[in-house]
């Protein structure tokens, strides 16, 4: 039994019932991993440190091939695009050298370069991966991402939807393209992301029901969505189609060219495109519209996210205070607050 240096990481060498064994100590501390190997050599006496051949041999699986087995039978809709930026740094390793610390120093490194919540995808990407190999193949013990911190907490929340006002200045400038004040009217109307807008297709308007049904979504699930009067009579408008059959068959650069160039002549500042679903979850929940209801038709797995673009103003918050005036009827009684002029000249 021994150590030795593999990349970073310091290695040991076993021998168990006659057969040599590599593994990594996980740390490139020497003297950690020294009281590490004298560990495993009082655990290998005991018997407690022997392992089933399955998982032996997942051992030796790459975080390439892990991800090639996952993405076949749980791939999301930004999987496959989010997978590009960990295989360079991970997809030659195997899962037991992948460590807490390995992948916190990728998650520090990529913070200097990148927006938190881009960071966070990557990570959540990872720790779905690990969490079915642990559970499902049992080819590990631990998920190396589970005790990592990459809480993005409030670094990217944004708390800008477009005022009344804007928004007539916005449509009012929208005319160059023609397609762009559809487009805007679309979003503000249904709260769908962007890609799902590009994406969407006339053969999933019905407009007997008066419903739109985004068949493939962020989180891979299907919804319905209610379609407003507006939005119904908008889309009525347009006789000619494209032969791709989506509505708005434009390219994302062409959208961001044409939106950008609109802001600027409405004079309307911080205003992104994701925004406008801000809008229209914000406007919701400020007119009196729960929170499970906004939730399913922005397409959210949980509450959670939902609340990220509920936010409130004063006003809309007025009704949940007036609920204390009518508590007690000793508030509907002038001679009380006379009681309280008194006791304060005292």
């Amino acid at each position: 039994m021994g150590l030795y240096k593999r990349g970073s990481s310091w290695w040991m060498c076993l021998n168990l019932n006659g057969r040599q064994v590599r593994q990594s100590t996980g740390t490139n501390n020497k003297k950690l991993a020294e009281a590490i190997i004298s560990k495993v050599k009082v655990e290998i006496v005991e018997g407690t440190w022997f392992e089933t051949e399955k998982k032996q041999k997942a051992k030796r699986i790459t975080f390439s091939e892990m991800a090639d087995k996952y993405m076949q039978k749980y791939q999301k809709l930004r999987d496959h695009n989010t997978l590009k930026r960990l295989l360079p740094v991970f997809g030659n390793n195997t899962l037991a050298e992948i460590t807490t610390e390995m992948i916190s120093d990728y998650r520090d490194g990529r913070l200097e370069t990148v927006k938190p919540a881009t960071v966070y995808q990557e990570l959540a990407l990872m720790r779905r991966m690990y969490n079915v190999a642990r559970r499902e193949w049992k080819w590990i013990n631990e998920n190396p991402v589970a005790d990592l911190s990459f809480s993005v907490g409030n670094k990217n929340a944004r708390e800008r939807w477009l005022t009344v006002t804007e928004e007539s200045l916005l449509l009012e400038k929208a005319t160059n393209p023609k397609w762009l004040r559809t487009f805007l009217l679309f979003a503000l109307h249904t709260g769908m992301r962007k890609g799902e807008i590009l994406n969407f297709k006339w053969q999933d308007v019905d407009f007997s029901r008066k419903t739109l049904t985004v068949v493939k979504s962020k989180n891979g699930e299907k919804r319905t969505i209610p379609m407003s009067n507006t939005l119904s009579n908008v889309l009525g408008t347009i006789k000619v189609r494209d032969i791709s059959g989506r509505i708005f068959p434009i390219s994302d650069r062409s959208l961001r060219v044409a939106f950008k160039k609109t802001i600027g002549n409405a004079d309307i500042k911080d205003f992104r495109i994701h925004d406008l679903r801000h809008t229209f979850a914000t406007r919701l929940v400020q007119n009196g519209v729960d929170l499970y209801k906004v939730k399913e038709l922005l397409g959210h797995k949980t509450i959670s996210l939902t609340m990220r673009y509920a936010h409130h103003y004063s006003e809309s918050l007025r009704g949940s205070v007036d609920v204390l005036d009518n508590l007690s009827q000793i508030y509907h009684n002038p001679a009380f607050f006379e009681v309280q002029k008194v006791g304060q000249k005292g």
